[in-house]
């Protein structure tokens, strides 16, 4: 090396670093015609922690605090650069200092619905979203197989690979818990705990530790959601028969304010009862008449001969008639008494 080759150089006496935004994992200190001077004082902050790199070979890591370079805390590249006592010229390594912050609210969410097997349903398929939360957790693994030697690495350049791991550890989650969806959704604390504990493993090959994870909602895609409001919805109904009279019970404080008074009920309820029967019918896996329900325990043996017909249902009155109170027929709507039966009319 000339003299003025010599004098171009630097020597480095302290070496700290602090980052000049957000968002930043590791990042190299500048080391252009540098050189560490024997003794020099290296500053790592909290939050922070910095390697020794030699010709590729991750040699010292440091948490924080403040050093002293010589051969006795660099072990490691003393190793590496032969060094057989304490070296006094200067030496040149590369030093890439790891933010340890935690890296809180990132987002997760199944850009797909994830298709899985379900108890209740057969297959389903799954869409979620929640936040988690990480920190860089062994600077050496980081670097080794993640970061490398690039200048920054940023907390965006493995987002896209934290998500989809997650996605796939939440699958595998599904398929091994074998809990129906509507334990699943019910019970999300419980969730986030085993998907966290697939997660885990897989981060930590990484170089990063998972601080908390969290699932904020787990639902259906709309058509299959919709398909479950309707099941439901019939499990609430339960009895058919028993649900179409409690329907024209309701209705009957309606019909009999309207024009025609009580007597258009029977429209009404002779409609009524002819679904639900027919309805009853069709769930009757024999084809025959609903059986009524066993008293007691013991079964009751249903009609011996078939029903009478329905009695004759009045129908609706011309316009400006009205119904006989006796008889149901249709009277003009001044007549005092019935032409057919002669009872008197209010």
């Amino acid at each position: 090396m000339s003299i003025k080759d010599f004098l171009k150089k630097q020597f480095i006496d302290v070496i700290q670093y602090t980052e000049p935004e957000d968002g930043i994992l590791a990042a190299r200190y500048p080391m252009a015609d540098m050189e560490i001077q024997n003794g020099a004082k290296l500053t790592v902050r909290e939050s922070q922690m910095a390697a020794f790199v030699n010709e590729g070979r991750v040699a010292d890591v440091f948490g924080p605090g403040l050093y002293t370079l010589n051969t006795q805390n660099l072990p490691l590249l003393t190793n590496l650069m032969n060094w057989d006592k304490m070296f006094e010229s200067p030496f040149k390594s590369d030093i890439y200092f790891f933010s340890t912050r935690h890296q809180i609210s990132q987002r997760w969410g199944t850009a797909q619905p994830i298709t899985v097997r379900d108890k209740d349903f057969g297959a389903v398929r799954l869409r979620g979203y929640g936040i988690y939360s990480w920190h860089l957790h062994d600077p050496r693994t980081f670097h080794t197989k993640i970061s490398g030697t690039r200048e920054i690495y940023r907390v965006a350049d493995i987002e896209a690979q934290l998500r989809n791991t997650i996605i796939g550890r939440m699958t595998d989650t599904f398929a091994e818990s074998k809990i129906p969806f509507l334990d699943l959704a019910a019970n999300q604390d419980e969730l986030a705990l085993l998907v966290g504990e697939k997660v885990r493993p897989a981060l930590l090959e990484m170089g990063i530790a998972l601080d908390t994870f969290v699932v904020e909602n787990l639902s259906l895609p709309e058509e299959l959601q919709k398909r479950l409001d309707e099941s439901i919805g019939m499990n609430m109904i339960g009895d058919m028969r028993r649900y179409t009279q409690f329907q024209v019970a309701q209705s009957m404080p309606i019909a009999a304010a309207n024009e025609g008074g009580m007597a258009g009920i029977g429209a009404g309820l002779g409609a009524g009862f002819t679904m639900a029967q027919q309805m009853a019918g069709a769930l009757n896996p024999l084809g025959g008449p609903p059986q009524p329900p066993p008293v007691g325990g013991v079964p009751v043996p249903g009609p011996a001969a078939p029903a009478a017909p329905a009695a004759e249902v009045p129908t609706a009155p011309v316009a400006g008639n009205r119904f006989c109170m006796e008889c149901g027929k249709s009277i003009p709507g001044r007549a005092k008494f019935c032409p057919e039966c002669g009872a008197a009319q209010s």
